[in-house]
């Protein structure tokens, strides 16, 4: 889909040795063969920065040791990156996100987008007034039978939407594993890195926003239980979530990282006046569709049941699966054209789609009223 030539030169903060995201976020941008990785801010160990980018194909002039140094200085070159991938622990999405912007550099960030609602308000601004792409991977809507699902909803496929239930259950942190060296475990278990919520914030937002993408609705209150299982852990590991959405409909969302049994158990169920549909993120190339009163219909990516929504952003024939890593290299390609089309002072076409700046403050909205409402004893609490 690319050439050397017209690929995206990127850059990258966080995400150096060691980092299971990093390397997610470096062979998304390169399955469609958009970008180009030149620069490296990789870690905040100025050794492990360096040696991170040896290995990656970095030259050492561009692996720099803050994501400041970085921001000022490719944005002198004339061969400076177009983009940047912020793939850091939460508390530093925002203050990076901001520096880039400011020089004139796109933003592609890992959710959720900030620790608190201002900061995430503040950064919505600098978006704004800098007039960058700005992409979030919410990775999970690039899949093919979620824009399926959603294009479904959308053309009324299943009348007035009345229920929505998503859960996202893993099993990873059952033990106190954030003292056993595992830093994946260590800075989503602290607040000062990771922010006010544990697993709602890790895995909780990628079910709201699922659910807020395939559904069209908006969320107006939550009533929000949310427990730390395992003795001694700050932020919580089990959250159960009643939601209340405009219009009349209602949700439920569960998120755990305690649910022995579960590695990454995301699902995802909408019903409405005519019919329902369900997915699971375990076996993602499958949509199933009922209509009241007929029999269930399974819908398969590439099948003749699905629709443009899947086809775009579908690379290979029926029978072969596509998942995880596909899934997140729909969000990189998905802000590559946003950004091309950027580069000639155009606005995308119209059928390009990614998570924004604006999807990441409405997650930390639902954090942050979660957070309310348990420890109010679990009341209603409205997000706005």
């Amino acid at each position: 889909m690319g050439n050397a030539a017209h690929r995206i030169r990127l850059g990258m903060v966080g995400g150096g040795q060691g980092a299971f995201i990093g390397a997610v976020h470096r062979i998304a941008a390169r399955i469609d063969d958009q970008y180009e990785l030149v620069a490296g801010a990789l870690s905040s160990d100025p050794a492990r920065a360096g040696a991170s980018a040896q290995e990656l194909g970095i030259s050492s002039e561009r692996s720099y040791a803050s994501y400041e140094e970085m921001a000022l200085a490719e944005s002198k070159r004339p061969d400076g990156i177009e983009a940047v991938a912020i793939v850091t622990p939460n508390h530093l999405h925002g203050a990076a996100a901001r520096a880039f912007l400011a020089a004139g550099i796109h933003v592609i960030c890992d959710k959720p987008l900030t620790t608190t609602v201002s900061e995430a308000e503040q950064l919505v601004e600098a978006v704004q007034q800098s007039g960058k792409i700005f992409v979030l991977t919410h990775n999970y809507s690039g899949y093919p039978m979620i824009r399926q699902a959603r294009e479904m909803v959308a053309n009324g496929d299943l009348g007035d939407i009345r229920v929505v239930q998503a859960e996202y259950a893993q099993d990873w942190l059952t033990e106190r594993s954030e003292l056993s060296g595992n830093k994946q475990a260590e800075w989503r278990t602290d607040p000062k890195r990771s922010g006010a919520g544990g697993a709602i914030g890790d895995i909780g937002t990628h079910a709201y926003h699922l659910a807020g993408f395939v559904s069209g609705l908006e969320a107006e209150a939550v009533l929000a239980q949310l427990t730390s299982f395992v003795e001694g852990r700050a932020l919580d590991d089990d959250v159960q979530i009643m939601l209340r959405y405009k219009g009349g409909a209602r949700g439920m969302l569960w998120a755990s990282q305690v649910a022995v049994g579960n590695e990454n158990g995301l699902k995802l169920r909408v019903y409405g006046s005519k019919g329902g549909l369900e997915w699971s993120q375990s076996d993602p190339n499958y949509l199933w569709f009922t209509r009241f009163g007929e029999p269930k219909q399974l819908i398969t990516r590439g099948g003749a049941g699905a629709g443009a929504s899947a086809a775009r952003v579908t690379r290979i024939p029926g029978g072969h699966p596509e998942g995880y890593l596909e899934g997140f290299a729909t969000i990189y390609t998905e802000a590559a054209r946003a950004i091309r089309a950027a580069r000639n002072g155009e606005k995308p076409d119209a059928a390009v789609l990614y998570p924004t700046v604006e999807d990441g403050l409405e997650g930390m909205r639902f954090i942050e009223a979660s957070v309310a409402s348990s420890k109010a004893g679990n009341v209603w609490t409205n997000l706005r």
